[in-house]
């Protein structure tokens, strides 16, 4: 596969089929001027609209400054996989935080499905939110995979019922003869127009007195005993400040750079389904994810078209034909849609971290990070604004919890990183064939 040069981005957002069917146009003014808040909170995805209107719903001053527009960034590109779980192999941490802080995480990685279940519902986010996902085996050892995890989480407790189905019955959910059989998770699982979902999470905020500023890139965060935040025609003056701006903060603090490797995954939408190509592809309407590192995932929109993603890589470009490599891989899994027209396809950044796991913590006493759900963020990032919320209001257990892991900088420097990971990942693309 060729590779070129990243996607030109403008201060828009993509041409993606999450912008083309928004809800509305976001239209926030650009900060000018000075602000004092409680809470300055740097980029405007699900991490910190959420972690907005986390703390205004419990009446704290709070002023959200975004580079472009809400949900400009991965929030508003991505699959639209609503999935628990915060990072992986939970007990590989045992040591840093003992049994409980893993059964915590654990417990987090279940809640952060209800989260958006129970904001959707409360303040009637029109993002077409339905339940519903499976996960599609390739070889006999997923099947055995998805059989340990599904006993793993009923030991835990896990609120849903999980069930493993076989080649044949798993083509009542999944029509596609690629797949030896698969896990269904009907009720603690789903998918949205993340978009949407993240727009609408910032008319609630601003509802509840947040301030929101677009168009207003941070050039830099000042830290102090009352931290500012600086664009180049503002400054927001806080107590705290709050960074989530992932794989699109940049060198904006040097510390978390190091720690992110921003990464590239690709999506197209096709035209809206027949009836009858719903049945030959998706009949239930579930979100699916396979087990690969390079995964495939895939899914219905609203208006019954195929949203199919992958081509995840760490070299951080884009493949000389987006649509047209996707659409081949398309259908490797439904060839019944040879015929269907492509009518969107972009491209986006997911933040990666070296050990999987959602990065919290302080950058000083009064300026704190969340960053790298390594492609996995949707319902994450509502769990890392809940419990950065708790925590500046006193509740600091939660986010501690995540805090005392130690995370390590990707190796080789900005140089190097890319190409060392490139490298790694298809070392595991070998593997993922064995």
């Amino acid at each position: 596969m060729l590779w070129l040069k990243p996607t030109q981005e403008t201060t828009e957002h993509t041409g993606s089929y999450y912008a083309a069917t928004a809800n509305w146009q976001t239209d926030y003014p650009p900060l000018k001027g000075e602000v004092q808040v409680d809470v300055a909170i740097v980029g405007g995805g699900f991490t910190g609209v959420n972690t907005a209107l986390e703390l205004s719903e419990r009446g704290y001053k709070v002023a959200l400054i975004e580079a472009n527009r809400i949900s400009w960034g991965a929030s508003g590109r991505n699959g639209g996989q609503v999935i628990g779980g915060i990072g992986h192999n939970h007990q590989q941490f045992e040591k840093t935080i003992g049994k409980d802080g893993v059964k915590r995480i654990y417990d987090m990685g279940v809640e952060c499905c209800e989260i958006i279940r129970e904001r959707v519902a409360k303040y009637d986010i029109q993002c077409d939110l339905k339940w519903g996902y499976g996960d599609v085996a390739i070889k006999a050892r997923h099947m055995r995979e998805f059989a340990e995890f599904k006993e793993w989480q009923e030991k835990n407790g896990y609120p849903h019922d999980l069930e493993i189905l076989d080649k044949q019955a798993i083509k009542h959910y999944v029509n596609s003869d690629n797949y030896m059989g698969g896990m269904i998770n009907e009720n603690g699982y789903g998918h949205v127009h993340s978009l949407n979902l993240c727009i609408g999470e910032a008319r609630v905020a601003e509802s509840l007195g947040a301030q929101i500023f677009e168009q207003s890139r941070v050039t830099k965060i000042v830290h102090g005993a009352l931290p500012e935040v600086h664009t180049e025609q503002g400054v927001v003056k806080a107590k705290y400040v709050v960074t989530c701006g992932n794989a699109y903060m940049g060198d904006l603090e040097p510390k978390l750079a190091c720690r992110v490797l921003p990464s590239t995954s690709c999506v197209i939408a096709t035209e809206p389904l027949s009836a009858a190509q719903i049945q030959q592809t998706l009949p239930a309407d579930i979100a699916v994810c396979d087990p690969r590192t390079a995964l495939d995932y895939f899914r219905l929109t609203a208006d019954k078209r195929m949203l199919f993603g992958g081509l995840s890589n760490y070299t951080g470009l884009d493949p000389k034909d987006l649509v047209g490599t996707l659409r081949k891989k398309m259908l490797q899994v439904f060839p019944e849609l040879a015929n269907v027209r492509i009518d969107y396809g972009w491209s986006g950044q997911m933040g990666i971290g070296i050990n999987r796991l959602a990065q919290l913590g302080r950058l000083s006493d009064n300026v704190f990070y969340i960053q790298a759900y390594s492609g996995h963020g949707v319902a994450p990032s509502h769990m890392t604004a809940r419990i950065t919320a708790e925590m500046i209001a006193g509740h600091a257990e939660r986010f501690d919890t995540f805090a005392k892991v130690k995370h390590m900088s990707w190796p080789g420097g900005k140089l190097l990183r890319r190409p060392a990971m490139a490298l790694g990942m298809m070392y595991y693309k070998i593997l993922d064939e064995l």
